[in-house]
């Protein structure tokens, strides 16, 4: 589903990742580990094409396709998704409007057709349910006003109602309480369609997910073992 491939990366010519490679199979839980400052953060933002990365040289092959030119919003629609450690607050923009605008974009890239009303409010209650998130939160600012599990939930009902081909993961259970993290694990032993890649410190959190395979980094480098 995804393969890194002798992949070197800066930041305003600052060498940040080296000759990285890196295969993560269909349908696997993969576990990206390492020490604060290792580059896993890095890593994952230059999968999903944050601009401020520079890549130098080297591949991105995702689903059979090379993305390494691709911006973000193309990775996102072709079934890339990024639970990010830390997100941002959009004040004016509502948790309703957010959804509805990524998943007819979505809908419409994959089908080419126009995601109907009937159906996103269905999928949205499923989901709402599913986590237990109150109905008044969706008219709310995007994290404006949410606490860190809260700000988690919310990704998930993301995750869920996208139902992405691959989702990066990163710290999901920091912030979280121990309700949320059941939900986490829950759901990704549930999707069984998705893959996964995940940054965890937790050991607990991260035995209770499972990971099927580890890459682990140090100082912007794959650690051999």
């Amino acid at each position: 589903m995804l393969d890194i491939k002798n992949l070197s990366v800066s930041l305003d010519e600052k060498k940040l990742l080296t000759d990285i490679n890196m295969h993560v199979a269909k349908g696997s839980r993969h576990l990206l580990s390492g020490q604060n400052g290792s580059g896993k953060s890095t890593l994952v933002g230059t999968i999903m094409g944050n601009p401020q990365y520079t890549i130098d040289s080297g591949n991105i092959i995702f689903n059979g396709k090379d993305i390494t030119k691709e911006n973000s919003t193309t990775r996102s629609l072709l079934g890339l998704f990024l639970g990010a450690q830390t997100v941002p607050e959009i004040p004016g923009l509502t948790v309703l409007s957010f959804l509805k605008h990524s998943l007819s974009a979505h809908t419409h890239f994959q089908t080419g057709k126009d995601l109907s009303m009937g159906e996103f409010l269905t999928n949205l209650e499923n989901a709402r349910n599913k986590l237990n998130i109150p109905k008044e939160w969706l008219n709310r600012s995007i994290n404006v006003g949410f606490s860190g599990g809260e700000r988690k939930k919310l990704m998930l009902l993301r995750l869920i109602m996208t139902k992405p081909l691959f989702a990066i993961l990163d710290e999901p259970d920091s912030g979280a309480d121990t309700g949320v993290q059941k939900q986490l694990i829950d759901i990704i032993q549930e999707m069984q369609d998705t893959t996964f890649l995940f940054i965890s410190h937790q050991r607990n959190f991260t035995e209770l997910v499972n990971p099927t395979g580890i890459t682990t980094l140090y100082k912007g480098k794959v650690m051999i073992k």
